[in-house]
């Protein structure tokens, strides 16, 4: 479903629980740097009882059940290595593409057992952060 209104959020999220959706999974969309969607998609969520795998750790923080996505905070450093590497003379096409190496799994155990999910412990040892 695509959104790009508060109100199109939830036009969206109810029908997504109408049709009989498990879950719900949000993909990145700067539209949702802002803290209202971010708050509304994981209210919206709790609301129709559904996990919600999220694109970044804040919408975890916030009462998402679950994300999995690069490490930001890592990227923004390899950016400024990238930018030193410019002041001291290198060309920018002549730098390589880099991904991202580092990846956060983030998991809220307080959302899960408002769910009634059981979160295996082999899931919960790997991950980066656990929200209790």
């Amino acid at each position: 479903m695509r959104a790009s209104t508060d109100s199109e959020i939830d036009t969206a999220i109810a029908a997504v629980a109408n049709q009989g959706a498990g879950a719900l999974l949000i993909v990145q969309d700067t539209f949702f740097t802002d803290l209202n969607p971010r708050g509304q998609l994981v209210t919206l969520a709790s609301r129709y009882k559904l996990p919600a795998m999220c694109p970044q750790r804040e919408f975890v923080e916030a009462g998402g059940l679950i994300s999995y996505a690069a490490d930001f905070a890592n990227g923004y450093r390899q950016a400024g290595v990238y930018i030193g590497k410019i002041l001291k003379g290198a060309k920018p096409a002549d730098l390589p593409v880099e991904q991202p190496t580092k990846f956060d799994l983030v998991i809220n155990l307080k959302t899960a057992k408002a769910l009634g999910l059981t979160v295996p412990p082999t899931l919960l040892t790997s991950a980066d952060e656990v929200i209790e």
